[in-house]
C-alpha cells in the first residue's frame, strides 16, 4: 500500500498536505461562549431531561425555520426511527438507495421493508415517476432525502402521497438552513429530520431535531423520546431514550451564533472550487439554486471517466495519496449493502441511475478548516491527475 501511495502521489512521492484534509471536519463556534453555557449547566446541576438549554435550542430553531414544533433528539438515526413509528409507518416504505444507510436502517429497525427507488440523475434526489411504479398495497409511506442541501421534488411527492393516501416525511440531514420556494426546509411533509452530527456544517456534537407543523405528531414524538412518560410516573405510550443532553444543546446554541459565517465560508469555497476546475474536462460540479437559501455544505462533483480519462475511484486514490481525504458518496448504494443485497439481490436492475451515479460522485473538503490556498492545491492535484491519467496505475493494479 505504501508503494502504491508513493506512486500515486504527484509531487515527488511527498503528500501535498502534511496533515489529512477531511470531508466533514467539524466547524467549531466560539469556545468561550460554549464554555460559559457549560459552566451555567454545571451551576444548575441539570445535565439532561429537557433542560433549559434544550428548550432554548428548540425554540430558536422553530423560530428560524418558521415551524410550529422542533423536537430535539440525541441523533438523527434515532429521530428517524421515532418519527417513523410516530407516523405509524409499516409494511413497505419507499426510499432512495442513494442515501446514507441510516435512512434505510431506521425503517428496517422498525420491521418496515425499505423499497429502494431510483433517483433523477440531474437532481440526485428520489424520482417521483419511479415512486409511482414502486407503490403496492403494502406501501404506507415515502421518505424523501434532500441531498447535498438540494430539496426533493416536494410538490410531486406530496401529490402522490395525497392521492395514494400515504405518509410523507423527509430526511433533511443535509438541508439545515436551506429553503424551497422561499419556505425553509422543515415545513414539508408530515415531518422533516435534521442531523447535527459533528461531520455536518452545523453540529451539536451529536444531535437532531424533528421539525413538524402537526401538533399531535409533535406531542407523540415528545412522548416517545422520553420512554412514553407524560408527567411523573405516568407512562402512556411505548417509548425509548432519545433525549438530547444539555451539553449538546450548548454546542448547538453556540454554533447558531456563527452559522451565517460558516455558510458564507462554504459558499466561497464552493465557488473557488468551481472557478479552479471550470476548464478541467469531465469534472462537473453539483449546481445549487442560489435564489434560495443554501448551506453549500457539500462540494460535490461528478467525474465522467470517458471525458476526464480517469475514473472517480482512481481520482479518489490520487487525492488521498496527497492527504486529501475525498469521499465517494454514497457508494455502493444501500441496495448493495447488507442486509438489503441479500433481501433484494436483483434490486440493481430497477436502479440504473443510482448504479451510474455511485461510480461518479466525489465530495471534496470544505468548511472553515479549508481556505483558498488549500483549494488551489487540491484543484491542481485534480487537474494534474486528469492531464496525466494515462500514466497512473489503474485501481487494483500492481505498483511494481
Amino acid at each position: 500500500m505504501k508503494d502504491r501511495i508513493e506512486k500515486l502521489a504527484l509531487f515527488g512521492g511527498v503528500p501535498a498536505f502534511p496533515e489529512k484534509l477531511h470531508v466533514g471536519r467539524p466547524n467549531l463556534g466560539d469556545r468561550e461562549q460554549f464554555l460559559a453555557r457549560v459552566n451555567g449547566m454545571f451551576d444548575r446541576n441539570w445535565l439532561t431531561n429537557n433542560g433549559p438549554l434544550v428548550e432554548e435550542f428548540e425554540q430558536k430553531l422553530a423560530t428560524m425555520l418558521g415551524v410550529r414544533h422542533c423536537i430535539a433528539l440525541c441523533n438523527a438515526t434515532v429521530a428517524l426511527e421515532i418519527t417513523t413509528r410516530a407516523l405509524d409507518l409499516q409494511g413497505e416504505v419507499i426510499v432512495p438507495s442513494f442515501t446514507f444507510v441510516a435512512t434505510a436502517h431506521a425503517l428496517q429497525w422498525q420491521g418496515i421493508t425499505p423499497v429502494f427507488c431510483d433517483i433523477d440523475p440531474l437532481t440526485h434526489t428520489i424520482d417521483p415517476a419511479c415512486v409511482e411504479k414502486m407503490i403496492t398495497p403494502r406501501t404506507t409511506g415515502i421518505v424523501g432525502v434532500h441531498l447535498w442541501g438540494r430539496p426533493c421534488n416536494i410538490e410531486s411527492l406530496q401529490e402522490i402521497a395525497d392521492r395514494k393516501n400515504l405518509k410523507l416525511m423527509f430526511d433533511a440531514a443535509h438541508a439545515f438552513g436551506c429553503s424551497h420556494r422561499g419556505k425553509m426546509i422543515g415545513n414539508f411533509g408530515q415531518a422533516e429530520v435534521f442531523s447535527f452530527h459533528a461531520t455536518k456544517f452545523f453540529n451539536s456534537f451529536e444531535g437532531s431535531i424533528v421539525a413538524t407543523n402537526y401538533d399531535g405528531l409533535a406531542e407523540k414524538i415528545r412522548l416517545m423520546k422520553n420512554f412514553g412518560f407524560s408527567g411523573y410516573d405516568n407512562v402512556v405510550y411505548i417509548g425509548t431514550n432519545g433525549k438530547m443532553t444539555e451539553i449538546c444543546a450548548a454546542m448547538g446554541l453556540t454554533g447558531l451564533e456563527s452559522l451565517d459565517k460558516v455558510i458564507e465560508t462554504n459558499r466561497r469555497n464552493y465557488h473557488n472550487y468551481g472557478k479552479e476546475l471550470d476548464d478541467v474536462p469531465g469534472v462537473r460540479p453539483v449546481v445549487y439554486d442560489e435564489s434560495e437559501k443554501c448551506n453549500f455544505q457539500y462540494v460535490v462533483f461528478e467525474v465522467d471517466e470517458e471525458e476526464a480519462g480517469i475514473s472517480r475511484d482512481l481520482l479518489v486514490e490520487v487525492l488521498q495519496a496527497e492527504n486529501v481525504m475525498a469521499r465517494r458518496y454514497f457508494y455502493p448504494g444501500c441496495h448493495r449493502m447488507e442486509p438489503y443485497r441479500s433481501y433484494f439481490p436483483h434490486s440493481h436492475l430497477l436502479l440504473p441511475n443510482t448504479e451510474m451515479l455511485v461510480t461518479k460522485v466525489i465530495s471534496l473538503p470544505s468548511g472553515t478548516a479549508v481556505g483558498g490556498d488549500e483549494i488551489s492545491t487540491i484543484c491542481r492535484i485534480i487537474r494534474t491527475a486528469v492531464t496525466c491519467s494515462g500514466k497512473l496505475p489503474a485501481v487494483g493494479a500492481p505498483t511494481k
